[in-house]
């Protein structure tokens, strides 16, 4: 994608803060593009204003183990795992409870 899609993205979700999707969106452009740091900003900004369903923290877990932020990663992990577990989502919480034993 282009750098123009992610300015878009960026001035968009700083226009409408409040919208949950447009922090999500930049969440993943910025993944996509290698920017870990500022993208697992952009997921905190989400999951503080989302009623996730794990994806958010699931995301977030993977991008601080990425930047060797392990305990952060784990607390992520550990949240998504919750969340995922209360709403249904075994596949999701299996996911996350075999990231929190590899970060072990």
């Amino acid at each position: 994608m282009s750098g123009s899609r992610l300015e878009t993205l960026r001035r968009m979700a700083e226009d409408r803060p409040g919208d949950a999707r447009l922090q999500f969106g930049l969440a993943v452009e910025l993944l996509n593009r290698g920017e870990t740091r500022e993208g697992a900003s952009a997921l905190r900004g989400y999951l503080d204003l989302a009623d996730d369903e794990g994806n958010g923290w699931g995301r977030l877990g993977a991008a601080l183990a990425d930047l060797g932020e392990v305990e952060e990663a784990r607390e992520a992990y550990a949240r998504g795992l919750e969340i995922a577990t209360r709403r249904g989502h075994s596949g999701l919480a299996e996911e996350f409870q075999e990231a929190l034993e590899d970060l072990s």
